[in-house]
């Protein structure tokens, strides 16, 4: 009755104009029932229409308000919809509106219960239309795989906003095996109690993972947005109240005896009156001041100590600085956690990054199916919920199946729950062409796109030294970070410096000068150092400048280098329209106190809009070469 009052009142607020968008879970209420076989240790990954769900897990009608108008104090301080509850203390994890998106996490957080031991469990709920998406396939797969204490949940309501899904559900289809699902009639709360009891109690007891099939109505339209009226039979519309979960559980209470026509009346009117009078009371609340919503967005960086870990010998290589600093982790944060594709021994990952790790850690270093969106959805349930997971993904062109758990989950998770919830998982991948052969699908950049996502540190390391401390200041950082490695410098041996951390948003001076300022970062670094020994010899002085961190970025050492030079001259390797030596040029050039540093416009070098092809002399013909970067030295100079 709270969560079909709430929906009212949201809807008579939406009519008057004191609301924005409403999710409505009426018809859903009987998955209450649910709550009564969790423990306060169970982790609880609801969808949007579970508002009865999660007020029986503890939320309460003024939590709901306060999300629901956006105020002061709202789970997510006023950033996510209505309807998208979070409750760190509870253990409801935030959601998120891209439908599935809550599986593969909730595969991760059912992983660290295993990991730890725990008797808890996993229960994570889904709408049928969303059991389509390739998420839920992936996250029964590695819970079946696994054997992982998780309980999927599918509220079958039979609609995709207006579109029936009896004909498309995995279930109808027969694709599942029927051992894995157990068909449930989510109207009746008796059999909600009993059956998803039992199935709960199964799964803790160490059977694994089971899908409930909850059938039962949408009793609303799917949101504010929406009418149903316009494409729900008349006659369909007006048998949906004959099975409303509220009024049989009524009748049931009454057949009981354990509650009367009166009684039920006076609930009703008591629940009525407590829920309009919070409403009006929230409705009074302060919105969260503008100011606040710059917060969150990342949290302050970890304070690593000294890297244990150094190079033997005189110089070292990337590949063999990232190697000993990730084994210098796995000694000393007994977190963390190693997956990704062809990572363990003999291989070691196809370019040797984790060789020898798996043999000494072998339950902490593992092989992950070829299923990238498993890699970084799972690294965030893990991280949520106590672990350091440390994920690898072969190559960063392959990062795109990974793409929502990166943009949806991963990033966005701290800002939306105000902090309460975080991500400090580290996911690193080879990057980047000057590699003969790769071709479209091994030789992408594209640190651009990674840039552009708010709440994702973006690091590119060109040194042994820079690979090392930056990979140990991820290790101990608070927040997603993703880490580019350069492929065709990783095996470069360079001269040993000490290895320190690095701090993100923190450039280095690579060599100083006075005429030019070269900006550069990862493989374009080496293009940088050949073009400045170039001009050298014509008498021209270049302070090179390399990035290291993308974001945050050291603008402030840049316009210092610029206070010297006067000249701007950016390289990178990823296409010129959107890439960040763009937002190099932007930022020094977008306020009078740097522009007027120029003496010259700046320059940027870059490969044009155009995909990497296979063959090497057509590659080399696309990247930034020596002699394109002397010549923008040189427009600079004129």
């Amino acid at each position: 009755m709270l969560s079909r009052e709430g929906d009212r009142r949201e809807a008579i607020l939406m009519r008057q104009g004191k609301g924005w968008f409403q999710v409505p879970g009426m018809g859903h209420e009987a998955m209450a029932a649910l709550a009564a076989e969790l423990t306060p240790d169970d982790i609880l990954f609801p969808f949007y229409r579970d508002r009865a769900l999660v007020l029986a897990r503890g939320m309460t009608t003024e939590d709901l308000a306060l999300d629901f108008l956006a105020r002061q104090g709202s789970s997510s301080e006023g950033r996510n919809m209505p309807a998208h509850t979070s409750a760190r203390a509870l253990n409801i994890f935030s959601i998120a509106t891209p439908t599935g998106a809550q599986c593969l996490p909730a595969v991760g957080a059912a992983q660290g219960i295993k990991l730890s031991g725990s008797n808890a469990i996993v229960l994570c709920s889904i709408g049928d239309a969303a059991t389509r998406q390739g998420e839920f396939f992936e996250a029964v797969c590695q819970a079946v795989q696994d054997q992982l204490p998780i309980v999927f949940v599918v509220e079958d309501n039979q609609y995709a906003i207006s579109t029936p899904t009896e004909h498309m559900l995995p279930f109808r289809l027969d694709i599942f095996n029927a051992k894995l699902v157990e068909r449930i009639n989510g109207r009746v709360v008796t059999e909600v109690t009993e059956r998803c009891g039992d199935a709960i109690r199964r799964t803790r007891a160490g059977a694994g993972p089971c899908i409930l099939w909850c059938e039962l109505d949408r009793l609303g339209s799917h949101t504010s947005a929406d009418d149903q009226r316009v494409y729900r039979a008349a006659d369909e519309l007006e048998a949906l109240p004959l099975r409303d979960p509220i009024l049989l559980y009524g009748q049931y209470l009454i057949s009981q005896g354990q509650l009367d026509e009166a009684g039920l009346a006076t609930m009703h009117a008591e629940v009525l009156e407590e829920v309009d009078a919070i409403y009006a009371r929230i409705d009074l609340a302060p919105f969260p001041p503008p100011a606040t919503v710059l917060e969150n967005v990342l949290g302050e960086e970890g304070k690593p100590g000294p890297i244990p870990a150094q190079a033997d010998g005189e110089t070292d290589t990337i590949v063999a600085a990232v190697n000993r600093t990730l084994r210098a982790g796995l000694a000393a944060v007994p977190t963390m956690l190693m997956t990704g594709e062809d990572i363990e021994d003999p291989k070691g990952g196809v370019f040797g990054i984790t060789k020898g790790l798996s043999t000494d850690y072998p339950d902490r270093v593992r092989n992950s199916a070829l299923a990238e969106a498993t890699i970084v959805g799972t690294a965030v349930g893990l991280a949520a919920t106590g672990f350091r997971p440390v994920f690898e993904i072969q190559f960063i062109d392959f990062i795109t199946p990974a793409f929502n758990q990166l943009v949806v989950q991963a990033s966005s998770l701290r800002w939306r729950t105000a902090g309460t919830w975080t991500c400090p998982a580290v996911f690193y991948a080879p990057y980047g062409a000057y590699l003969p052969a790769g071709g479209i699908w091994h030789s992408q950049s594209n640190e651009g796109w990674f840039a552009h996502i708010p709440g994702l540190r973006v690091a590119v390391p060109s040194t042994p030294e820079d690979a090392a401390g930056l990979f140990w200041s991820a290790l101990h950082d608070n927040d997603p970070t993703l880490i580019l490695v350069p492929k065709h410098i990783f095996r470069v041996r360079m001269p040993v410096r000490p290895n320190t951390p690095v701090p993100f948003g923190k450039a280095s001076i690579r060599r100083s000068g006075t005429d030019v300022t070269l900006v550069a970062w990862g493989n374009c670094m080496e293009i940088a150092e050949q073009a400045a020994d170039e001009v050298e010899k014509q008498g021209v002085s270049a302070e090179i400048v390399d990035l290291r961190s993308i974001v945050p970025c050291d603008w402030q050492t840049i316009e210092n280098s610029l206070r010297k030079t006067g000249r701007l001259v950016v390289v990178h390797e990823d296409t010129r329209t959107c890439g960040f030596g763009q937002a190099v040029i932007a930022e020094m050039t977008s306020t009078p106190d740097r522009f007027f540093l120029l003496n010259a416009p700046p320059q940027l070098v870059a490969r044009p809009d155009v995909h990497i092809p296979f063959c090497p002399s057509l590659e080399l013909s696309l990247l930034p070469s020596v002699e394109q970067v002397v010549q923008a030295i040189h427009t600079t100079l004129e």
